[in-house]
């Protein structure tokens, strides 16, 4: 009878601190991201030199696994030659949303995320001085991603990993009508700050 109270009692008191940690688990986060970026096609014809870029945002996770995001993203690529001249910069920004899953490694402090969201981007054609010549207006793009989170201290996660982007605008030009459909896969890395 003792052995059962005994067991009975550690069981509870497992199954107590189990719903405690859960319970004090932080659900926000902000991240903030740097990548490296090739273009998988030609926007408007334009060959795009490798480019670059960053994201900043803030994730709310709402159940063990499983959280949004939201935030603001640019990336940039320089062209030797395009439609619309020499040395143009194709430079993509906008605001990024979506959910994220993100889930233990093999019952280690090591986690995977994969996040799948949208894009309300749009893209400036800058020249060598810096002046915008040409803007889409923004629209809808899509944004995949994985990659590994890693624990560091007091709240720090490092998370290096890659994206796909993906967003297709028109450019209305002195008449001419040009499709601009951006494609890019990104080596990055980020910090986390959980709170």
């Amino acid at each position: 009878m003792k052995t059962t109270n005994i067991l009975t009692l550690i069981i509870f008191v497992l199954m107590s601190a189990q719903v405690l940690a859960q319970e004090t688990a932080t659900k926000w986060a902000f991240e903030f991201n740097a990548d490296a970026s090739i273009a998988t096609n030609k926007p408007g014809g334009t060959t795009l030199n490798p480019g670059a870029g960053f994201e900043m945002m803030f994730h709310y996770r709402f159940l063990q696994h499983t959280g949004v995001y939201a935030g603001w993203g640019w990336n940039r690529f320089s062209s030797d030659h395009s439609f619309a001249g020499r040395n143009i910069d194709f430079e993509e920004t906008g605001y990024l949303f979506g959910l994220q899953f993100k889930h233990p490694l093999f019952m280690n402090k090591l986690s995977y995320f994969v996040r799948a969201g949208g894009l309300y981007n749009h893209i400036e054609l800058e020249n060598k001085d810096g002046d915008i010549i040409e803007d889409t207006g923004h629209g809808l793009g899509f944004q995949v991603a994985a990659g590994v989170d890693i624990p560091l201290s007091n709240g720090w996660n490092l998370t290096p990993g890659v994206k796909f982007n993906n967003l297709e605008r028109n450019l209305n030009s002195n008449g001419t009508k040009t499709n601009l459909d951006l494609n890019y896969l990104s080596a990055r890395i980020g910090f986390v700050k959980n709170f």
